[in-house]
């Protein structure tokens, strides 16, 4: 089941939404779907910093992070875009692609932490369809939030291209 949490506290659902390459073009301005929620549990976080070597302090370590600006740790703001993958499936896929390349980002921003043991999802829209060699670029702006959070977490624009055969 796909949930999010509206800015005054309502969850709400959508089903994952499942259209062909033909029927993009035609949804540009909607809003494609909001996820459910995924928790950003400390393990996430320690094996994202492993992963990347970015081992600083407000994310891994619990005693100093109690004191310091948030009380207690965060995601990476790179581990939080990179949610935007499991997250996006859970709103959208297109039926007849062979292929979904990622093209690119535009606009990224991380407005307000997130912390340890949160609860995020995001909500989807299509921005733009142009044609490209095989199928289409699709560019979806994504809205991160926490729950219980007054304001998005990331904002970014995705660019994605599905291909067929």
């Amino acid at each position: 089941m796909n949930t999010s949490t509206s800015a005054a506290g309502a969850t709400t659902h959508t089903p994952a939404r499942s259209v062909t390459m033909a029927e993009l073009p035609a949804l540009v301005g909607t809003r494609l779907g909001s996820s459910g929620t995924m928790v950003v549990t400390q393990d996430r976080i320690d094996t994202f910093a492993e992963a990347t070597d970015d081992r600083q302090w407000i994310h891994v370590d619990h005693d100093r992070a109690r004191t310091g600006p948030f009380g207690t740790t965060i995601a990476h703001g790179y581990l939080t875009l990179s949610l935007a993958v499991p997250l996006l499936w859970e709103i959208f896929e297109v039926s007849d692609c062979d292929q979904v390349v990622n093209y690119g980002l535009n606009k990224v921003r991380f407005p307000a932490p997130v912390p340890v043991d949160s609860m995020l999802s995001a909500v989807a829209d299509l921005v733009a369809v142009e044609p490209c060699t095989g199928g289409y670029q699709a560019t979806i702006a994504l809205t991160f939030d926490v729950e219980g959070g007054s304001r998005p977490v990331c904002i970014a624009e995705m660019l994605l291209r599905f291909l067929a055969g």
